[in-house]
Formats: structure tokens, sequence, C-alpha cells
């Protein structure tokens, strides 16, 4: 696959956001290895800009390595400085799944408890109301009704 093309003013954008990043994947001693690639691949995928530390003093090895990664992965070479190597590509877009089935899920109130006695400050309790459930004005928790059932007169008129 072919590494993708960016302008310098890309390059220079992508550059400044992998400035405070850590290295995500490390190439040890046995250098580019099917491992490595699927690692770094898949560091893409997640995060799509990365960093990756080379542990080798060859700079010409690095070099290759750095073409290699962005070639082979469908990755652009951002930077290359000392051990680090920058890639970037961009992350694929994830499908949000609508579950139709969901019921809504539980809420945290806080409410108000006053005591009888006067003088005395009001309690703060965080009462946690279920889906199936509501709040009264009162302060309690009450299940929620189910819709009272029509009659067979009722429905036939709809």
């Amino acid at each position: 696959m072919p590494q993708i093309q960016l302008t310098p003013a890309q390059r220079k954008e992508h550059r400044a956001e992998a400035h405070h990043l850590d290295p995500v994947v490390m190439v040890g001693g046995d250098g580019l290895t099917a491992n490595v690639k699927k690692e770094v691949d898949a560091a893409l995928n997640a995060h799509g800009l990365i960093k990756v530390r080379v542990f080798s003093d060859d700079r010409v090895a690095r070099e290759e390595m750095f073409k290699t990664l962005a070639d082979e992965l469908n990755a652009a070479p951002i930077q290359h400085i000392g051990k680090l190597l920058v890639l970037w590509r961009p992350q694929p877009v994830k499908e949000k799944v609508v579950d139709e089935d969901r019921m809504a899920g539980p809420r945290d109130f806080k409410v108000l408890k006053f005591s009888k006695r006067p003088g005395q400050r009001p309690e703060v309790k965080t009462l946690r109301v279920l889906g199936n459930q509501r709040l009264t004005p009162g302060g309690n928790i009450k299940r929620a009704k189910p819709k009272p059932k029509t009659s067979v007169k009722k429905r036939s008129q709809t």
C-alpha cells in the first residue's frame, strides 16, 4: 500500500500534536518483526498518531524501518528524530450500535430532607432512581405506574 502524502503544513500540525506523546511501541534487538508491525497497526487504529521507539544504534536501519512501516501500514511518516519515529494514519470511523431495547439507566438525585426539629440544617441525601421508578415531590421513590389497560370497546374505537 502506498503511504499517505501530507503537505508540510499538515506534517507540522501533526508534529506539534505528537510532541507530548510517549512512545507506544518499542522495537528491540530483533528489529522489525511481524509482531511489531501488528502492534504498530493496532496502535495506529486505536490512536491515529503514535510514536515508535527503536533501540537500534544504526541510523540507516532506523530510516529503513521508518519507510517500511509507512509503506506497509499505509501511514504517513511525520518525523524521525533520534530513535523516535512518528507515524500518522486517519482513524477508521466507528459505527455506533443503537440498541432499541435499551431501558433508561439509573439516575442520581440530591434531595433535601428537612428535620422535624426547628433550627436544624436540612440533610442532603443522594437517591438513586432506576429506570422504572420516579421521584415524588416529597422526596420518596415510587415505581412508575404501568399503563392502564384499555377496554376492548375503546381499543376498537381507535
